[in-house]
């Protein structure tokens, strides 16, 4: 029986015209699944089911969503990641389908995959995943804040440009948690089989985009945070300079120092869509 699946152009050039009509013809997809993004079951004969694709340095796989959930789209990221998302799909009853790399994908892994071009190598990029309360609504939210100074790439000093590079990148400074920032456009939050993978910003050489932040493994959230999630598919990203936040053990204290941090003239944020989850 056919499909209702959504299979976007560039999900169909990796995988070619012949695997996405065995697909749309139902042959190679199956009825029902567990929604790589909510986590629960769907049916791509009775909903619109959204086909996507996670590649990594070796081995690509093909997870499926609810269309309402998440967009049919190709997402890259590294190997270690993959093998991880797999075996956490295949854990709560997934089935991904893995399939062999277009020869394009088998040359040297993208560049810019670490946030290389705003953080130096002696800074390294705190995250904290919470809920922030705004407008009397729960929003999905995570605070970064570098552990040392940020100098702008090329430069030498004590100065820190950790804010200044972000604003120039589109994210807004705030004086005050009154409204949600507005969407920061060709960045994204990279979620897979319901754990923080990475932060994805633009490409500068053109192409899908690249890592901004990557967690070295990846990161648990929260049940509620996850449903804020797809509530609103999208994530607040909070950035200050390092010693603005500090590592809040609560949601309310993480808040206070929100608060602070943007009185202070130390804080930006932005919108940013869901790649995955």
């Amino acid at each position: 029986m056919p499909r209702m699946l959504d299979v976007s152009d560039e999900v169909r050039a990796e995988i070619g015209d012949e695997e996405a009509a065995r697909l749309l013809a139902g042959e190679s997809a199956p009825g029902s699944y567990d929604c790589t993004s909510c986590r629960t079951p769907g049916d791509s004969e009775q909903e619109r089911t959204s086909t996507v694709l996670f590649i990594g340095d070796e081995t690509a796989v093909l997870a499926f969503a609810h269309a309402t959930c998440l967009p049919s789209q190709v997402v890259q990221v590294t190997e270690e990641q993959l093998q991880g998302a797999v075996r956490s799909i295949g854990a709560v009853g997934g089935e991904p389908q893995q399939q062999p790399l277009p020869p394009q994908h088998t040359q040297q892994p993208p560049q810019a995959q670490q946030p290389s071009s705003l953080v130096p190598e002696q800074a390294v990029l705190g995250v904290t995943s919470g809920l922030v309360l705004i407008q009397n609504e729960l929003h999905p939210a995570l605070v970064v804040e570098p552990t040392a100074p940020v100098a702008r790439p090329g430069t030498f000093g004590s100065g820190d440009d950790f804010l200044p590079l972000l604003i120039e990148q589109g994210f807004m400074p705030m004086t005050e948690l009154a409204a949600v920032p507005p969407v920061l456009h060709g960045w994204s939050v990279l979620l897979a089989a319901g754990q923080l993978h990475a932060v994805l910003q633009p490409n500068p050489n053109g192409g899908r985009p690249v890592a901004w932040w990557r967690a070295h493994q990846p990161l648990q959230v929260t049940d509620g945070w996850r449903a804020a999630a797809n509530k609103h598919q999208q994530v607040l990203m909070f950035s200050a300079p390092v010693g603005s936040i500090g590592r809040q053990p609560r949601e309310d204290l993480m808040r206070d120092a929100l608060d602070k941090a943007a009185a202070n003239g130390k804080l930006v944020s932005a919108a940013l869509p869901l790649a995955g989850i």
